[in-house]
């Protein structure tokens, strides 16, 4: 006999899966909650180690899930504090359910937990909602820009995955019409494919971004002619992209004396997980590899502080060599929108860095004193490490010294 009981849905059903980053953070705030609620903290004190994200519905959706999973008697009197009050259908859905959840799992869900929703009198419809993703620069200048919305915006389709580079243009750009069990597997697919950092943006930046792109395309291109159809309905529900904020606008400000901290600690971003593809090429490195070589054997440094000096000349002129300074406002660029990209992520300190750095490489040549932009010296300096790495590692190894020969020894 089939079991009447219909299973309950999980609240996060058609939701993009967090950012690897953002679920271990999510992970460790739960895990916290339940050592909070094993020693007997109050509300107030529960409510503070998990804030609400009101602009990214994709945590809120999941944290909501975790919280489903946890059958403690604070647990419903917590959810109706952090989402009881809020205006958004989705989130007051997902509420409803996760109170659900607990309720067969033997919590007790008080009647008047939640506020008494009065009667509504007609009201026009509600405007579509689009919402909108990117991903951070890559180190040739491409990201992907994400759009999904209803069809009274994206037309034929619900979803449209842009790749778009600063220097070509739209380089992939398809009008997806998926089902929810095709959306959730083609997220699982996107992040499989290690595009697995995301962040929500105001859909006007997105905008912004296409339209950037499209100026770029050539005519004729297969991917421009996918987007034109929808740019009318776009600039329709979103404005004229030229009239959306500067990106320098959407940063918070920043000090002289905190961007001069933070150009100097621009040199961690180098060995960001981020920033794993702006590294140059070990094709691009080697030949600054032999330089630097020879820097260090040369028989003219006589002391430990001119061979030092001969080593970072080398990577001055590494560094303008692979980031000339034709593309320099391309590559300052780059690292203003990686600055924003963080500073959605909430990641200050990443965000002060990358936006210092970019304005050191948009100001132009530095100067002998001054030398090169810190970042772009630490970017050519960990390649350096890592293609010497690597090559040691290619080396054939020395059999062993000593009267015994290994017998594989020629």
């Amino acid at each position: 006999m089939k079991d009447r009981h219909q299973k309950t849905r999980d609240v996060t059903e058609g939701v993009p899966p967090l950012a690897p980053d953002s679920a271990v953070a999510l992970q460790e705030r739960v895990a916290r909650l339940k050592e909070a609620l094993a020693a007997g903290h109050g509300p107030e004190y529960l409510q503070e180690l998990l804030p609400p994200r009101p602009a990214d519905l994709a945590w809120d959706l999941h944290l909501l899930s975790e919280l489903a999973k946890i059958p403690h008697a604070a647990v419903p009197l917590l959810l109706a504090d952090l989402f009881g009050k809020s205006p958004d259908k989705k989130r007051r859905k997902a509420l409803k359910k996760a109170l659900h959840v607990l309720k067969t799992r033997g919590v007790l869900i008080p009647e008047d937990l939640l506020p008494r929703e009065e009667p509504r009198s007609p009201t026009p419809p509600e405007a579509p909602v689009l919402s909108a993703r990117i991903t951070p620069v890559y180190g040739n200048g491409e990201c992907y820009v994400i759009l999904e919305g209803p069809r009274e915006i994206l037309g034929r389709g619900s979803l449209l995955v842009s790749r778009v580079s600063d220097s070509q243009g739209f380089r992939e750009c398809s009008l997806f019409s998926l089902s929810k069990k095709r959306r959730e597997e083609f997220w699982r697919e996107f992040v499989a494919e290690g595009i697995d950092e995301m962040v929500p943006v105001p859909p006007s930046y997105a905008l912004r971004l296409l339209e950037e792109a499209l100026a770029l395309t050539p005519d004729g291109e297969p991917h421009r002619d996918e987007y034109l159809p929808l740019r009318e309905n776009l600039w329709r529900h979103l404005g004229r992209p030229d009239e959306a904020p500067a990106l320098l606008d959407l940063l918070p400000p920043l000090e002289q004396a905190e961007r001069n901290r933070a150009l100097e600690d621009s040199r961690k971003l180098a060995r960001h997980t981020l920033f794993r593809t702006w590294l140059p090429s070990l094709e691009e490195i080697k030949p600054w590899l032999e330089r630097l070589q020879e820097a260090q054997d040369s028989p003219l440094v006589l002391t430990e502080h001119q061979q030092q000096a001969r080593q970072e000349m080398v990577v001055d002129e590494a560094a303008a060599a692979l980031f000339p300074p034709a593309e320099r406002d391309r590559w300052g660029r780059r690292l203003l929108r990686m600055a924003y990209f963080f500073h959605l992520k909430g990641q200050t300190e990443e965000a002060q860095s990358a936006r210092a750095a970019g304005e050191d490489v948009l100001a132009g040549e530095r100067g002998a004193l001054a030398g090169e932009t810190p970042l772009l010296q630490e970017l050519v300096r960990y390649a350096l490490m890592l293609a010497q790495e690597f090559i040691k590692q290619q080396e054939p190894q020395s059999p062993p010294s000593g009267l015994v020969v290994p017998p594989w020894t020629p």
